[in-house]
């Protein structure tokens, strides 16, 4: 017998999958708000999209923070999955500090997540946000006038960060003529699929000069942090664009707005920033270069079906005695 907390949303939508992993699972649901269930004797955890939703990692939403809360004080809590693919909050890093496994959902957003990044660098190619601001004004404007959108053949896309979201960016742009370069942590451990060429961070500042797309699907680590600052931008060759998919943090954005309204950068589409919700009167929202996404990459109806067949496969392993699959290493 294994005892499980998890969301009343997630109890009576994935009940029966997580029963048909583990018949003897006993689900503990947690209601947004009345008596909450006895912890004792509950090892396991899983923390679904639907106690996040209406939230953001800066601003959590008080049915998230009430279940969060309620794993502090189980006694018997040894194992956490969350949804999500990046743990970089601080919830989740105390959950590490006091030794507790957390496992996410790498792979699971994948799908829709690279759908969007593409979606994003094909508007940008095809110069909608200009065809979009002429629609405002009623105003019939053809492309044909310079400058007229570049054959995106032949142009070289840099896409850091080589998980499963790269590897599904890498490989939609292939058809399109694009080369594809993957960067990294350690080049030495090959070409991952999706990709023609494989390089290490420190390839960065002599992969730039020849970069007409930077894309952006890394984790938020201390490698990753401000890792597009000035000097990076200033190494991407006039016109380039930036499509951001990962996290805020990873790009000074002071350093990205001065390139954009230079004109250094033709364009960007960022479905993730510093402050989350984006503040109303942040300078982003009225470049007519910039597409901004409400970090909303993710957003797919199929999307809680693959985190919760995720969970259900640990929960067997984790029955048997196995590793778990996406485990998160400790930083401690």
């Amino acid at each position: 017998m294994v005892r499980i907390l998890l969301s009343d949303v997630a109890t009576a939508r994935h009940g029966a999958r997580i029963r048909g992993a583990v018949p003897e699972a006993v689900l503990l649901p947690v209601t947004p708000e009345g008596p909450l269930p006895d912890t004792a004797g509950a090892e396991v955890a899983f923390i679904s999209r639907d106690l996040f939703v209406g939230g953001t990692r800066h601003r959590l939403n008080p049915r998230f923070l009430r279940f969060v809360e309620l794993l502090k004080t189980a006694p018997d809590l040894r194992w956490v999955q969350t949804f999500s693919a990046g743990t970089d909050m601080v919830v989740y890093q105390e959950m590490l500090a006091r030794g507790l496994l957390l496992t996410n959902a790498a792979g699971a957003s994948a799908p829709a997540v690279a759908q969007t990044a593409v979606a994003g660098l094909l508007a940008l190619a095809r110069q909608l946000p200009r065809v979009a601001e002429a629609q405002r004004r009623h105003a019939w404007e053809p492309l044909y006038a310079a400058p007229e959108p570049r054959d995106l053949e032949g142009q070289t896309a840099l896409v850091v960060g080589t998980g499963p979201i790269g590897q599904e960016i890498g490989r939609l742009l292939r058809p399109f003529g694009l080369s594809t370069i993957g960067m990294r942590r350690d080049a030495k451990a090959g070409i991952p699929p999706g990709f023609d060429a494989v390089a290490g961070y420190e390839a960065l500042p002599d992969l730039l000069p020849r970069t007409a797309w930077l894309v952006l699907a890394c984790p938020f680590t201390e490698t990753t942090r401000h890792l597009v600052d000035a000097r990076a931008l200033a190494l991407l060759p006039r016109g380039a664009h930036l499509v951001n998919v990962s996290r805020g943090g990873v790009v000074v954005e002071e350093a990205l707005l001065e390139a954009l309204r230079s004109g250094h950068l033709a364009g960007a589409f960022l479905d993730v920033f510093a402050m989350e919700p984006l503040p109303a009167d942040n300078p982003f929202w009225d470049l007519p270069n910039v597409i901004v996404s409400p970090h909303s990459a993710g957003a797919s109806d199929g999307l809680p079906e693959r985190v919760a067949a995720i969970f259900a496969d640990n929960l067997a392993r984790w029955c048997r005695g196995e590793t778990l699959r996406n485990l998160v290493p400790s930083r401690g």
